[in-house]
């Protein structure tokens, strides 16, 4: 199973960027995934899970400026975020499943800074 993420880079506070994580190996239409996320010096935080059925559930801090969603035919997950704060700069990761600790990508820098 291999997880690529990409969409990363430098944004300006209020500013959005999508991240896309394409995965291989996998009946992909089969898995929920997941996107987290590790601030500088903090641990892994769960960020939103989209589920088969595309069901959808966010971290407290990401609800209303985050949207994940999915293409099943592309076998990628989304990551669209909108109205992003310096608080928001982290290495991003998709992954396999609804849980952390599942099946994980390389990660993907997002800096929020003017």
């Amino acid at each position: 199973v291999q997880l690529m993420e990409s969409g990363g880079g430098l944004v300006q506070p209020g500013g959005s960027l999508r991240l896309s994580c394409t995965v291989s190996g996998l009946t992909f239409d089969r898995f929920a995934m997941t996107w987290a996320r590790q601030q500088p010096g903090k641990g892994l935080e769960w960020v939103a899970t989209i589920y088969t059925e595309v069901r959808t559930i966010y971290g407290d801090a990401m609800k209303g400026r985050f949207t994940i969603s999915r293409d099943n035919l592309k076998n990628t997950v989304y990551l669209q975020m909108n109205s992003l704060t310096p608080e928001d700069t982290a290495v991003y990761y998709c992954i396999v499943g609804s849980k952390l600790g599942g099946v994980t990508g390389q990660g993907t820098q997002v800096i929020v800074s003017s």
